[in-house]
């Protein structure tokens, strides 16, 4: 399995959650992106139980992310993937332009967050930003 980094695209109403041990976090309406690691030993997959989460299919939150894919207030828009064997989670979720989302996704590590505000689709902005690293992207906008 190819193991990498990945990014996920959700768009959502202004809400405000219980995301697990971070407690109540209001949300901003548009668009939030979150970056994710996948180096372990299920690489990628990683991506195809968050989809499965958005879709229904895991009843039980893992990870923050979960949380909002299995909002109903929370649509998944796309997922970008990118092929690595290196940790460039951080970096990229540093390089980033979008408004922070302070203490999430980033339990495991010292970054501020891995999740993103946008009023708009940040539409390119995530390739883009990760072609600063060397990394190119395998993108799939999720219809529901």
């Amino acid at each position: 399995m190819h193991k990498g980094i990945y990014c996920i695209v959700l768009r959502n109403p202004a809400c405000s959650l219980s995301i697990g041990a971070l407690g109540r976090v209001t949300f901003r309406a548009g668009f939030h992106v979150y970056v994710g690691s996948a180096l372990g030993p299920g690489g990628l997959a990683r991506v195809t139980r968050h989809i499965r989460c958005a879709l229904g299919d895991i009843r039980k939150p893992r990870w923050h992310i979960d949380y909002l894919l299995m909002s109903d207030k929370f649509s998944l828009v796309r997922v970008h993937c990118f092929p690595t064997e290196e940790r460039l989670e951080c970096h990229l979720a540093s390089l980033i332009p979008g408004d922070m989302v302070r203490g999430f996704g980033c339990s495991d590590c010292l970054c501020t967050t891995h999740l993103f505000s946008f009023a708009l689709d940040p539409g390119e902005i995530i390739p883009d930003t990760a072609a600063i690293l060397g990394l190119s992207a395998l993108s799939k906008t999720i219809k529901k």
